[in-house]
C-alpha cells in the first residue's frame, strides 16, 4: 500500500508523489544542457529536490544522448577546511556512484590512482577530465549538497570545475548542475580560524543560471491528497484539503507530514470509511509541533543564527528590518524557505512556520517558568479571563524582570515571556493563534480555550517614541472585529530607559475604542 512519506527521496512506486520532472521546467533544463551550460538548481530542504534530480538522471540516461550521474557530496563536509580530505571524499563519491549507477568498472581504480599521484588542488579536475575522455557520450554531472561543504574545500571544488570548463564537452563534463539549499551568491564561506569571508560566488562565475524549485501549488496539493483517495477510497473533505493548503502554503514536507499524520497515525484516520476532516488536519498540525518533528526542529535551530535573528526578531516585533541587514541575508532566509516574498515584502513562509517560530523562541522562558497554580479556571473547567488577568499581573510583577533575560531575542523578550505564560495556561486545553508582520508595530494573540476567545495585542513603548496607546486601540479594534469579539487586552511593554522596576510600573486601566469596544490596557 502506498503512503505519504517525509523521508526522501520519494519512491513513486511506494509513495504518493507528483511527477518529479514536473517540479521544475524540464525544457529549460534540457536547453541549458544542450547549450553546454553549467548552472544551479536550489531549493529549501525537504522539498523534493533529490527525488527530482535522481529522476532527471534516469531520464537523461534513458534518452541515450548523454551519460548522466547524480552524486551527493555532503559527506565531504566532515573535512571542513581540510582540502586534501574534502576533495578526496568528493572524487571517491563520484567514482563510487559511477561504478554503481553507470557500471563503470574502471572508475574507482582511476580515481584512486589520481588521488595518490596528484595534489588535491587538481585531483578533481584531472579525474573528471580522464573520466569524461573515456566516454563516447557527453557527460552531465549533478552534484547535490554542494553548499554543505566548508571553506577552502568548497572553494577548491568550484575553482577546479571552473578550470576544466573550457575543455568541455569531450575532456570535461558538458554540463555540471550544482544543487543545494542556497543560491551561488550565498556560497560565502567563513574561515574557521579567521572568522572572515574568504570568497563569494565569483569562484564559480561560469554559472549561467540559478533555477529555484518551488513549493507545491494549491492544485498540486489537492492532486497529491487525491492520490490517497484513489488508492484507498478514503476522501479528504473539501475543507480538510483547503486546510492543508492554508497551513502549509504548499511546503512539500509539511503537506506530506500532515496527510500522513491524519491518514496513517491518528486512530480515526486509519479507518478508511471515515473521511479526513479539517479538525483532523488541525489536530495533526498540533501533534507535529508538540513533538518537535525533525523538519521543524531543524527550522528552530536556524533561529539561533545571527543573520536569521536580524530579520526574524523585527518581524516578530512588528518593526521594519534594519538597514544593517544585507540583501544576501534576506535572500538567505528566502533560500532556506523560512520566509517568502509577496507584494507586501517579506513574510513567514506558511502558517505552521509562523506558529513554530514564536513558540520555539518562547521555549526557554517556558522552561524556566515557576510553578503557577491555575487560578484562571472556573469550577466547570472553563477559562475565567478576569482571574487570568490577575494571575498574569501577579506573575509579571514577581518574575517578569529575571525572565526577560532567558531569551536570546532581547527585543521581543516581553512578548516571549508573556507567550510562555499563556502556553502554560492553554496547555492541553486550548491553542494560541498569532499574527505579526514587518512594520505593523504589534503582535496579536488569540487565546482559544473551549468556547472562550481572548484577543491580546502586544505593543512596545520605546525611547523617543510617543505612547502607543492611541495606535494600539485603533489596531486592536480591527483585530477584535475580525474575530467578532467586543473586548480584549492591549498590553504595552514599557521598554524606555530609566523606568521604575516592573513591579512598580505594572498596572491596568480601562479604555474604549472608537467603535465602543471595551479594552483592558495593561501597562507592563
Amino acid at each position: 500500500m502506498k503512503f505519504f512519506t517525509t523521508e526522501g527521496p520519494v519512491n513513486c512506486q511506494k509513495h504518493y508523489c507528483l511527477p518529479p520532472l514536473e517540479r521544475f521546467d524540464l525544457n529549460e533544463v534540457l536547453n541549458l544542457i544542450a547549450k553546454e551550460k553549467y548552472f544551479l538548481l536550489h531549493a529549501p530542504r525537504q522539498t523534493g529536490k533529490t527525488t527530482s534530480l535522481l529522476t532527471l538522471m534516469e531520464y537523461l540516461n534513458q534518452e541515450g544522448a548523454y551519460r548522466a550521474l547524480y552524486a551527493n557530496i555532503e559527506g565531504a563536509q566532515a573535512a571542513r577546511e581540510n582540502v586534501d580530505e574534502g576533495i578526496v571524499a568528493v572524487v571517491q563519491t563520484i567514482a563510487i556512484q559511477a561504478s554503481r549507477v553507470l557500471k563503470d568498472e574502471h572508475c574507482e581504480s582511476m580515481a584512486q590512482r589520481i588521488i595518490s599521484e596528484k595534489s588535491a588542488l587538481v585531483a578533481l579536475e584531472q579525474f573528471l577530465s580522464l573520466w569524461c575522455q573515456a566516454s563516447d557520450l557527453p557527460t552531465v554531472l549533478i552534484l547535490d549538497e554542494v553548499d554543505a561543504l566548508v571553506g577552502d574545500t568548497l572553494i577548491s571544488l568550484l575553482r577546479q570545475l571552473r578550470a576544466g570548463y573550457p575543455n568541455r564537452p569531450k575532456l570535461f563534463p558538458q554540463t555540471v548542475i550544482l544543487c543545494g539549499v542556497r543560491d551561488i551568491q550565498d556560497y560565502r564561506i567563513h574561515s574557521d580560524k579567521e572568522k572572515a569571508v574568504i570568497t563569494g560566488g565569483s569562484a564559480f562565475n561560469i554559472k549561467s543560471e540559478s533555477l529555484r524549485m518551488g513549493d507545491f501549488t494549491e492544485k498540486e496539493v489537492k492532486t497529491l491528497l487525491n492520490a490517497h483517495t484513489i488508492e484507498t477510497g478514503q476522501v479528504f473533505e473539501p475543507e480538510a484539503a483547503d486546510r492543508v493548503w492554508q497551513l502549509t502554503n504548499g511546503q512539500p514536507w509539511l503537506v506530506n507530514a500532515l496527510a500522513y499524520e491524519a491518514c496513517f497515525k491518528m486512530k480515526e484516520g486509519r479507518n478508511r470509511a471515515i473521511p479526513i476532516t479539517a479538525d483532523m488536519i488541525l489536530n495533526a498540525k498540533e501533534h507535529l509541533i508538540l513533538n518537535r518533528v525533525t523538519h521543524l526542529d531543524q527550522l528552530a535551530d536556524k533561529l539561533m543564527e545571527p543573520r536569521v535573528r536580524r530579520i526574524i526578531e523585527p518581524m516578530l516585533a512588528g518593526q521594519t528590518i534594519g538597514e544593517d541587514v544585507s540583501d544576501d541575508d534576506r535572500q538567505y532566509l528566502v533560500d532556506l524557505g523560512l520566509v517568502r516574498r509577496d507584494s507586501g515584502g517579506l513574510t513567514i513562509s506558511n502558517p505552521i512556520y509562523r506558529e513554530v517560530i514564536p513558540r520555539t523562541l518562547a521555549g526557554a522562558p517556558q522552561d524556566t517558568l515557576p510553578q503557577i497554580t491555575p487560578t484562571w479556571l472556573k469550577p466547570d473547567g472553563s477559562l475565567d479571563t478576569d482571574c487570568l488577568l490577575e494571575s498574569f499581573l501577579a506573575f509579571w510583577r514577581q518574575h517578569g524582570e529575571p525572565m526577560l533575560r532567558s531569551t536570546a531575542y532581547h527585543e521581543i523578550a516581553p512578548h516571549l515571556v508573556l507567550m510562555a505564560f499563556m502556553h502554560r495556561v492553554v496547555n492541553g486545553g486550548g491553542v494560541i493563534d498569532r499574527e505579526y508582520a514587518i512594520g505593523s508595530g504589534r503582535m496579536d494573540l488569540c487565546i482559544r480555550y473551549g468556547s472562550v476567545k481572548l484577543a491580546i495585542e502586544l505593543k512596545v513603548w520605546r525611547d523617543r517614541k510617543p505612547d502607543p496607546l492611541s495606535e494600539g486601540l485603533k489596531q486592536i479594534e480591527g483585530y477584535l472585529q475580525g474575530l467578532s469579539l467586543d473586548s480584549g487586552w492591549l498590553v504595552i511593554f514599557d521598554r524606555r530607559s530609566g523606568q521604575p522596576d516592573i513591579e512598580e510600573r505594572t498596572y491596568t486601566e480601562s479604555a474604549k475604542t472608537k467603535a465602543g469596544l471595551a479594552i483592558t490596557v495593561i501597562r507592563a
